[in-house]
């Protein structure tokens, strides 16, 4: 069915009104804020939730509509990014349309539609994802990633307001729930297991190799898994998910028609006096030095374009092995909306002392994130740092971090504190 076009459909009083409610300032919300009202879901804190999100969502919502509308390269025709645009147009027709909060019944009928909002707009990331994929095939081999930042930056900051305003939605709606599980304030969990979610992440990933490939490297985790810090267990699960199914793909692929045993996927859990490391380690071949400044672009993966295997290739399908490129930029938007980082360092090839890794930090809860899309800006909890590495088993030594509860061969040597990683990996490569 083909998408209409903005003019054709939607009138000049209602598009005026997108311009003006996008040009308006957005609000952040501190992690502090939501945890400390959250903990106390009055019937008139969740009247001054609704209230604050009547007004609130409708500007973040038109300001992605706006820029949806114009896109360079012709990606704002593409079907798919049509598709998305009108989902946020009819969002913001819902939240305008809907009257004034003035009581709990508002408040619950409020509720439920933002709540049918959030569905809407499951799909936007697959979507969205679809119709970059459909300009990566037109253009081809006239790709220059790095002409095509204004792209990069646009998905970025689209993608970053999306998991804002999820997060506040989520939050809201959540706070309704009659039986929260226990330490749960909304979304946050005050006391998450880092073990627990990488278990449950790796499982995820896990089956979507064995569908893919009919079999799948074991994973260990390393770990204490009584430890505990307030954090987002779905934002860290995406991570992990994203990682440990690289990780997977690497190893599978590199190792599916050699006669030694596929070996195994590690993640390690480690709590620092300021830190908490997940470090996901696999011996997958790394990545060759081209492709390292284009990992985190929207157009770039080391995968076959899903496009070419399946041309017809919808946002109501499977989760997809790899191949849309956007794995490795959403995690480090989920990393950054917390006032984290993600980064890679890789070296391709296999030589002797040599490893090759992929280091990713994300950082907790001390600054605000781009975009003020409410992040906590004082509130001191532990800083959650993720590394993706690839390790081949070479000469290195063998010794232990004195913070380490387990031994663990070729990791342990390295310290877990972030800020010595690098510094620590060149004296173990030798350089």
């Amino acid at each position: 069915m083909a998408v209409k076009k903005l003019c054709e459909f939607y009138s000049k009083s209602f598009l005026g009104e997108v311009q003006k409610w996008g040009s308006m300032k957005q609000n952040g919300v501190s992690l502090r804020y939501m945890m400390e009202f959250g903990s106390k879901p009055t019937e008139k804190n969740l009247l001054i939730s609704a209230q604050f999100l009547h007004k609130e969502l409708p500007i973040r919502i038109a300001r992605r509509a706006i820029e949806l509308e114009n896109l360079p390269y012709g990606l704002s025709e593409k079907p798919a990014v049509l598709e998305v645009r009108d989902w946020y147009l009819d969002s913001f027709r819902d939240l305008r349309t809907f009257p004034e909060i003035k009581d709990k019944n508002d408040e619950l009928e409020f509720t439920r539609m933002i709540k049918m909002i959030k569905v809407r707009h499951n799909n936007v990331v697959p979507t969205m994802a679809l119709g970059v994929q459909h300009l990566k095939k037109e253009m081809g081999l006239k790709i220059v990633h790095e002409d095509l930042d204004e792209i990069h930056r646009f998905l970025d900051r689209f993608y970053m307001s999306r998991i804002g305003i999820r997060m506040l939605i989520g939050q809201h709606v959540e706070l309704h729930n009659p039986n929260p599980a226990p330490d749960c304030v909304g979304y946050i969990h005050t006391k998450m297991s880092p073990v627990e979610v990488a278990q449950n992440a790796s499982e995820d990933a896990r089956a979507i190799c064995l569908r893919e490939y009919g079999s799948a490297p074991d994973i260990r985790i390393y770990g204490d898994p009584n430890f505990t810090f307030p954090y987002v267990p779905t934002h860290l699960h995406l991570m992990v998910f994203e990682l440990v199914k690289n990780s997977l793909r690497a190893v599978q692929e590199r190792f599916m028609d050699s006669d030694k045993v596929a070996p195994p996927v590690r993640i390690i859990v480690a709590d620092g006096i300021e830190d908490v490391t997940i470090k996901v380690s696999d011996e997958g071949g790394g990545i060759p030095r081209s492709g390292l400044p284009k990992i985190f672009t929207y157009l770039y993966s080391t995968a076959k374009n899903p496009l070419d295997e399946q041309p017809d290739l919808g946002s109501g399908g499977a989760v997809t092995m790899a191949g849309f490129g956007y794995g490795l930029p959403i995690s480090r938007l989920y990393a950054r909306y917390f006032g984290g980082d993600l980064q890679i360092i890789s070296m391709e090839g296999y030589g002797e002392d040599r490893r090759i890794f992929a280091f990713v930090s994300i950082g907790g809860f001390t600054r605000a994130p781009p975009m003020n899309v409410g992040c906590c800006s004082s509130i001191k909890f532990n800083t959650l740092k993720l590394i993706q590495a690839d390790i081949w088993h070479g000469k290195v030594p063998y010794t232990h971090c004195q913070k380490e509860t387990h031994s663990f061969p070729y990791l342990s040597c390295i310290p877990w504190n972030c800020s010595l990683f690098i510094s620590s990996l060149q004296v173990v490569l030798g350089k």
